[in-house]
């Protein structure tokens, strides 16, 4: 594993030839969310170019690793700084920052770790474009991105697929991703949060839904996932797609329908419109929402009363462990207010990618893949924080040896990639968001 160098020398500078200068000291911090998931159409997701053949490392510590073995570990970041996505996005920059923060507070064998940070705008074009940089230009062996499933699955098949560079999407959600297993998630898959508005919906005394969906990767799946799981009659199963200034023929569509109960599967300034027409227009029914109809800005941007009532499923923390707390307490200590889920996913992609880093023989893709599952297994010894992890692992520990506990919950990857995971219920009260509810997926 690579080791602190105050426990004992780094495993890949023994197994050098001599002559190698000894590991840099400690050196300061590394600078520096589903609204939206925002892909493209299907056809959009195979655009971009294939990538490349690149593992993302052609030395053992890998082009990425700037500064020779005494500079920081590089790895990549695609997320959502700008676009409908970028709301959630700021969410992730946080949680990175935290995490950095607590990784270079220990150093992983006397080196800190830095992100490069590349904006998918998004949409998957941009992604895949992003991604291309990161692993073709800067060789980053390790790439956590991205936001919208879309734009995961674009990076992964058109960039990733077919190299030995590691992928862990930190908020994508749609049941589709589990048919990847190469490409891990930190966050829930969509199948659990389906089948549970599934049962809400139903347990409500609603036996007739009108649905309205946004037309990429995540709304399809989620909307094939609630269709699996409802028992009730459909009456308005329709997509709409991204960016539309009006969407008044989905909600008279929904209105037409008959249903006394609307589900939206789409993102925050879609559903914003939406809900404003249907209030204007003075359509009444009982809202129900996927994770990616909820924000802030949802609140701001919509009549008081609009949406009391409404019920969402979301993906989230485990809020009930004691390192969420902590890490909640210092988040809002740092920015002023509360973490959401999507901030928590984020800091624990970058502590995985940290601890894999710290077990790995060396800094190079096809090492990190056999180290990035280990890590969180719960066959190792439960650490709750980095430094707790690193003092488990001391000079010889290897990725078996520890079972990370994330913020967000114990991960655990299982084949497919994909997390354990908890959900929240959401309700709106007053024109708030109250829980109402949790769900261990």
């Amino acid at each position: 594993m690579v080791s602190n160098d105050e426990i004992g020398p780094n495993r890949r500078d023994v197994l050098k030839a001599s002559g190698l200068a000894g590991l840099g000291g400690l050196a300061g911090l590394a600078g520096c969310v589903s609204t939206t998931d925002d892909e493209p159409t299907e056809s959009d997701t195979e655009s971009g170019g294939d990538g490349g053949g690149s593992d993302g490392s052609d030395s053992d510590s890998g082009s990425g690793d700037s500064g020779g073995d005494s500079g920081p570990y590089t790895i990549g970041m695609v997320n959502s700084l700008t676009g409908s996505l970028s709301a959630f996005g700021q969410r992730n920059q946080r949680g990175k920052e935290l995490a950095l923060s607590a990784v270079n507070d220990v150093g992983i064998g006397g080196r800190e770790l830095e992100i490069i940070e590349e904006d998918s705008q998004s949409e998957s074009q941009a992604g895949v474009s992003a991604a291309q940089k990161l692993v073709n230009q800067d060789g980053v062996p390790f790439l956590i991105g991205a936001v919208g499933s879309g734009v995961s699955l674009a990076i992964y098949q058109s960039v990733i697929q077919g190299t030995d560079v590691v992928q862990l999407s930190q908020n994508s959600t749609s049941p589709d991703l589990t048919n990847f297993p190469g490409l891990l998630r930190m966050s829930p898959t969509g199948s659990t949060q389906s089948s549970a508005l599934a049962n809400i919906v139903s347990e409500d005394g609603y036996d007739s839904v009108a649905m309205a969906w946004v037309n990429n990767d995540y709304g399809q799946g989620l909307a094939e996932a609630f269709r699996e799981s409802f028992d009730g009659e459909i009456a308005y199963d329709q997509p709409h797609d991204q960016g539309q200034s009006s969407y008044s023929s989905t909600v008279s569509g929904m209105a037409n329908s008959g249903a006394d109960a609307w589900l939206f599967i789409t993102y925050q300034p879609e559903f914003t419109t939406m809900a404003q027409e249907a209030y204007s227009n003075g359509y009444e029914a009982q809202f129900y929402g996927a994770d990616s109809v909820a924000g802030p800005d949802v609140l701001a941007n919509t009549p008081e009363g609009s949406l009391d009532s409404m019920k969402i499923v979301t993906p989230s923390a485990a809020i009930d462990q004691e390192n969420y707390q902590n890490f909640a307490s210092e988040f809002e200590s740092e920015y002023g207010e509360a973490p959401t889920s999507w901030s928590a996913f984020a800091y624990d992609c970058v502590v995985t990618a940290a601890l894999s880093i710290a077990t790995a023989d060396e800094f190079t893709g096809a090492a990190l893949q056999e180290t990035v599952r280990d890590v969180t297994r719960p066959e190792g010894e439960e650490v709750f924080t980095f430094e707790e992890a690193m003092n488990v692992l001391g000079d010889d520990g290897t990725a078996s040896d520890i079972d990370y506990q994330g913020v967000s919950g114990p991960i655990d990857f299982d084949e497919n990639g994909d997390p354990v995971g908890f959900l929240q219920i959401l309700t709106v009260q007053d024109h708030e968001y109250v829980q109402t509810g949790t769900i261990e997926g």
